[in-house]
């Protein structure tokens, strides 16, 4: 029997070639594939987490234990309490302003002794306040006592904490006199009319980040 001619070997080389190809298009095509799954579960798992470490970044919330505890037992909006930490420390413990006051609230050491006073804390002391806790019961009771103070109104009450009610007051009655309304675009302390915008902005951010975590 005589060897196949090179005429009759072409048409069988160009048909293992065919085959070769389709074979290595098939493995591309399934290691595309392969890759695109792959591509989509590490998505899948590293975006909630990317998302939650730039959420907490921008707009950081620690202690939402606390803080729902402390808005569930003084009436209060757990999304103020949080704006109101993440305006004055960032949630950054320990730390202390020119002026004195201390921790995630920010609250002086006079203040303090008025709420323990007020509230009953015969064996408080300063020194408490670095407590999370403690920092945080204390601030709350102050916020609720402002705005009972102010007929529930943020703004003045939140201008309070931030300038102290004597300002407040003198505001108040000179804008009354003045027929003007007190708002938190017509404070006269510069960094009391920021401090007003940005926690009330913040609050309604807080809201809208950490439902779950803040309970509402």
């Amino acid at each position: 029997m005589s060897a196949p001619t090179a005429t009759a070997r072409a048409p069988r080389r160009a048909a293992v070639r065919r085959r070769s190809s389709a074979v290595v298009a098939r493995r591309r095509a399934l290691l595309l594939v392969a890759l695109a799954a792959l591509t989509a579960l590490a998505t899948a798992v590293a975006l909630p987490r990317l998302q939650h470490a730039v959420r907490e970044i921008s707009l950081p919330l620690r202690h939402d234990d606390i803080i729902r505890q402390q808005a569930a037992d003084k009436g209060l909006d757990p999304a103020l309490i949080a704006a109101v930490i993440y305006a004055e420390s960032r949630f950054v413990e320990g730390r202390v302003s020119r002026a004195g006051a201390l921790g995630l609230m920010q609250i002086t050491p006079e203040t303090a002794r008025d709420i323990a006073r007020r509230s009953g804390g015969v064996r408080f002391q300063i020194s408490d306040l670095s407590s999370p806790q403690v920092n945080i019961a204390y601030g709350a009771y102050h916020l609720r006592y402002l705005l009972e103070r102010y007929g529930g109104n943020r703004t003045l009450a939140l201008a309070a904490y931030n300038a102290g009610e004597g300002n407040v007051d003198r505001w108040i009655v000179r804008f009354q006199r003045e027929g003007r309304p007190l708002t938190a675009d017509t404070m006269p302390f510069p960094e009391t009319r920021h401090y007003v915008r940005k926690v009330l902005a913040a609050a309604e951010q807080y809201r809208a980040r950490y439902p779950r975590e803040l309970g509402l």
